[in-house]
Formats: C-alpha cells, sequence, structure tokens
C-alpha cells in the first residue's frame, strides 16, 4: 500500500467519495462512503460539546456565546427585553421608587440608587441643625459633611440678612457684606470695641434702608470705636434720614473708608469728637450727601481719590462743621466735584482749624453743573485762599494759594543820612497788597505769620534819589523772632548817576533766597558810603517776598 503522505490532498470532497479506513476486528485496509461518516455525527444542537445540554427551562430564549467567550447558552429573548430582564441590571423595579440608575462601583453593572443628598451613603443624614452651612470633604477626604462658614475663614461672619448686623456685635471679627442687606428700621450699633466691614464690591454689596426718619449706623451711651469699611455701598434714602450719628468712644478712634459709595443718601449725619477721618476711593452720587463734622477732632481728615456726581441741589455743603468743631490737624483733599448751583464743598472757618496751613486742597478739579469758576467765593463761603488756614495749590475751578506779598512806594519820605556807612531803615509810605500768610506789622516790614513754607525769594525794583556821584548801599534786613535779632541778607552797592537836571538816581533791582520762619520779618535799609547826603526812594518802587 502507498505512503499516504503520497496521495493527493483535495478540499471539496464530493458525496460519492470514498474514504480509506483501517478496519481493527480484521486488520484489513477497507473502503468507506463519504456519506457514511453522517451516521457517527451529533445530529441535535444540545448533543454538541460546547451547548447547553437540555431544553428543559428554557422556553423563549435565545442562543448566545457565554461571558466565558468558549461556549453557548440560553439567555432571555432579546427581540423583545425589557430593563430587569438584562443580564447587568437590576432584577426587580421593588422598592426602587424615584430611585435613579448610574453604573455601579466596579463599573460592570447598573444599579439603582436615591436621588437626594441626604440619603447618598458618603453625606451627612440631616438637614437639621445646619441652616446657612456649606458642605466640605471632611479631613479624612471619605465623605461630605456640613461646616459653618465661619469655620472655614476664622474672624468672618457672612452677612445676608439685616439680623446679623444686629444687637451686639463682635468688634473681634470682620462683617462680609453678601448682597444687598435691606437694613429697614434697623439700626447698625457701633460698639466701643469698633466695627469692621467688608463687601464683594458696591455693586454687589449693599447696605439700604428707605425707611424714613432712620439713622444706619449708631453709638452705644458710652460711644463708639472706630469705624472701619471697604467695598460696598450705601443707600439711605428714607425722608429724615442718615447714615451716620456717631460719637467716639474716648476721643482717639478712627472713621475709615475705602472703595465706598453713597447713593442717593438724604444725608451722611454726623461724626464727633473722632481723632480721624479717611476716604480713599469714595464716591458720592444723587441725593444730599452732606457730612457733619463735630466736636474735637485731634488728628485730621484726608479723602483721596473721591468723586462727587449728579447731587440733588440745595443749600448744604458737603462738609459740615457742627458744634464745637475744632480740628488739630489738616483737612485735606483732591476731590472731583460737580455741585449744583448752591451746593458747597465746606463751609468750614479759619476759627475751625488750629494750626496754619492745615486746610489743605490740592489737585481738585471743581465745577458747577459742568462749568469751572474759581472766582465763585460761594464753593467755599467761608475761608479764603489767603487765610493763614488755608494751603490751596494746582487746583482747578478753585482759587489757589500763592504765599507771600508786596510792598509798594506810594508816597515819598526822605531818608536822613547822619553818619555816613551806617545802615538806616528805608523811609517811605510802604503799601501792602496780595498779603498771603503774611503782614505788615510796621511800615516797610513784611512778616510770614505761617509754619509751612520757610524757603522765600525776596525781589524787587527801587529807584533811588540823592546826591550825585556818591555810593549807597541797599540791605535785605531779616528779623529772627527766636532769637530776637536781625540778620543780615545780601547788599548791593551802586553809584547814584549824576545826571543833568535836580534828579540823581541809582537803579537796584533785588533778589535774595532767604528762609523766614514763623513771625520772622524782612524790611530794607540804606547807607551813604561816603557822605551824608539824604536818600529817598521814589514812587512806585516794590519789594516782594514770594514762596521758592
Amino acid at each position: 500500500m502507498a505512503q499516504i503522505n503520497s496521495y493527493k490532498i483535495v478540499d471539496d470532497p464530493k458525496s460519492n467519495d470514498r474514504i480509506l479506513a483501517y478496519r481493527t476486528s480484521s486488520g484489513e485496509t477497507v473502503q468507506i462512503p463519504f456519506s457514511a461518516l453522517l451516521d457517527f455525527l451529533p445530529t441535535t444542537l444540545i448533543n454538541l460539546t460546547d451547548t447547553p445540554g437540555t431544553y428543559i427551562g428554557q422556553q423563549g430564549k435565545t442562543l448566545s456565546v457565554n461571558n466565558t467567550e468558549d461556549g453557548m447558552e440560553f439567555v432571555p429573548n432579546n427581540l423583545s427585553p425589557s430593563f430587569v430582564t438584562l443580564p447587568d441590571t437590576p432584577a426587580s423595579y421593588s422598592s426602587a421608587a424615584g430611585k435613579m440608575s448610574v453604573v455601579n462601583v466596579a463599573e460592570n453593572a447598573i444599579e439603582f440608587i436615591d436621588d437626594t443628598f441626604l440619603n447618598a451613603t458618603d453625606t451627612p443624614s440631616t438637614y437639621a441643625g445646619s441652616a446657612g452651612f456649606l458642605p466640605i470633604v471632611n479631613s479624612g477626604a471619605t465623605a461630605l459633611e456640613f461646616i459653618d462658614p465661619e469655620d472655614i475663614t476664622p474672624g468672618v461672619i457672612y452677612v445676608t440678612e439685616a439680623a446679623d448686623l444686629t444687637g451686639a456685635l463682635d468688634s473681634s471679627l470682620i462683617y462680609i457684606i453678601s448682597g444687598i442687606i435691606d437694613m429697614g428700621n434697623t439700626p447698625i450699633e457701633v460698639p466701643q470695641g469698633g466695627l469692621n466691614l467688608k463687601g464683594h464690591s458696591f455693586d454687589v454689596s449693599k447696605l439700604v434702608s428707605a425707611f424714613a426718619g432712620y439713622t444706619m449706623f449708631t453709638s452705644p451711651v458710652s460711644g463708639s470705636g472706630n469705624l472701619l469699611g471697604m467695598d460696598y455701598a450705601v443707600e439711605v434714602t428714607g425722608a429724615g434720614s442718615q447714615v451716620y450719628d456717631l460719637v467716639s468712644d474716648t476721643g482717639n478712634e478712627a472713621f475709615e473708608f475705602s472703595r465706598i459709595n453713597y447713593n442717593n443718601c438724604t444725608s451722611l449725619g454726623t461724626i464727633d469728637n473722632y481723632r480721624q477721618g479717611l476716604e480713599t476711593g469714595t464716591g458720592r452720587f444723587g441725593g444730599t450727601p452732606e457730612l457733619t463734622l463735630k466736636g474735637a477732632w485731634s488728628g485730621g481728615y484726608f479723602i483721596d481719590v473721591s468723586i462727587v456726581r449728579n447731587l440733588t441741589d440745595g443749600a448744604y455743603s458737603l462738609y459740615k462743621a457742627g458744634a464745637g468743631f475744632v480740628m488739630t490737624s489738616r483737612f485735606r483733599s483732591n476731590q472731583n466735584l460737580d455741585l449744583n448751583a448752591t451746593v458747597s464743598f465746606f463751609d468750614f472757618a479759619p476759627s475751625n482749624f488750629v494750626s496754619a496751613s492745615t486746610v489743605q486742597l490740592t489737585d481738585c478739579l471743581v465745577t458747577r453743573n459742568g462749568v469751572f469758576d474759581s472766582s465763585d467765593a460761594t464753593l467755599i463761603p467761608n475761608m479764603a485762599a489767603s487765610d493763614l488756614v488755608a494751603d490751596w495749590d494746582s487746583n482747578n475751578g478753585l482759587p489757589n494759594t500763592f504765599v507771600g506779598g508786596e510792598l509798594n512806594i506810594t508816597a515819598e519820605t526822605t531818608t536822613t543820612i547822619s553818619v555816613s556807612g551806617t545802615f538806616v531803615d528805608l523811609a517811605g509810605t510802604w503799601t501792602a497788597s496780595d498779603l498771603q500768610h503774611f503782614d505788615e506789622p510796621a511800615n516797610g516790614q513784611l512778616r510770614h505769620l505761617g509754619e509751612s513754607p520757610v524757603e522765600y525769594k525776596v525781589s524787587g525794583q527801587l529807584v533811588l534819589d540823592s546826591g550825585g556821584n556818591n555810593e549807597v548801599d541797599l540791605k535785605i534786613v531779616i528779623w529772627r523772632d527766636s532769637s530776637s535779632s536781625f540778620v543780615d541778607g545780601k547788599t548791593i552797592r551802586r553809584v547814584i548817576n549824576n545826571l543833568q537836571g535836580g534828579r540823581d538816581v541809582a537803579y537796584f533791582a533785588l533778589s535774595d533766597n532767604i528762609t523766614l520762619n514763623q513771625d520772622d520779618y524782612v524790611k530794607l535799609q540804606v547807607a551813604n558810603v561816603g557822605a551824608t547826603n539824604n536818600i529817598t526812594a521814589e514812587l512806585d518802587s516794590f519789594m516782594n517776598v514770594e514762596a521758592r
């Protein structure tokens, strides 16, 4: 018999083909028809080795590859499936009313869970006692818990309603104004220890009240401490209402604000006996926002970068002197103001200030209904730029202070020279003009009344008549009040021109830099160096002193 490898290999058997087989019973090689092999093959599904072994209990199911992908199995008929009949879903809807279906933690099936926060397994079980609290991850990073916002940011109270600013307030905390708080008729009492207020911005955080006859910030009988605030707006619009009625506890308290807007306020009210006030980035928009300063202020008040617009017209001032108002330090402003026809900037008088040059207006921009007029005396009705307490500089729409003064010869008087080379006061009728922080204590003297500045320039033009060809000296002399003595300034020597006619004169141009402290004064003296001819200062000769 031929070797088996010598036979031709085919892959398209025919029904009449024959197959060689070895019959073990007789030891013979025999031929078997190909069709006879079918008698040895399984003729039903359940007789296969990788299929279910029975049809019992499988009615209506379909055949599917099993999960291990190594055989077949019967599964529910997917031609009309339901959610609970799927192999990876809950088997029943029982007790699942209102629940949600989600992928389970193992990420291999769907399960039902509760749809409320409290019924989750990693959340608090109740809301009771947690009003206003916030959910945060616990310290173990395993679940959520409720926490008081004050415990998240110690030292802070979030103001969400008027009740949060009533009663005894804690001076050690910062009250954060969250939203628009309508205070109604409820005052905010500033305690002895002070009150700290803060908002998110003056558009987002506001304290408002439209109640008539209402005062927003008040003091206890003992007086209030510091009132400090930033980043919110105040709107007190009721008839006869006001923002402040505060009395200092010790006289050493501060009233300070940053980025605060006052919108349509009926009045800002009264601040009594505080040490100092400070406004930075404030605004007054609409209403009649008059603020009264009352009592003795041992410090000052500074308004830095502030704007005023769209006020209601009336006979009032932005800043008003109240009963007994005296300020030891400075009142300073660089405000941008647009006032109405009859509203004034402030009504302070010089008597309200203890020291010279302490009403300081610098770089102010002031208009009435958009029009600049620095000659309008009603803008500051009780004080002038030349007053000793005024120090007004680089303003637009207000007059400015120019410290100094001038003396002019308005009547000629002969200066008698008894001894040659000896200085005597230059005689004549000296008439003072444009005196600002200076006066003329005696004829021919200009005295400095202020404390600052102390650096001055003395200048002048003088025509002196004397004997022809005489040498004449003109000297600046300074009285030092602190030492009760005179000191000499610059001396100029000129020769008297021998002119035709009866008039022999010399021309003097003065220029010297000097210092003048408070109550120091300056005057002019002359000497005829080599003769005793008298000297006369001619009409319109002048000397002036101005700050350098």
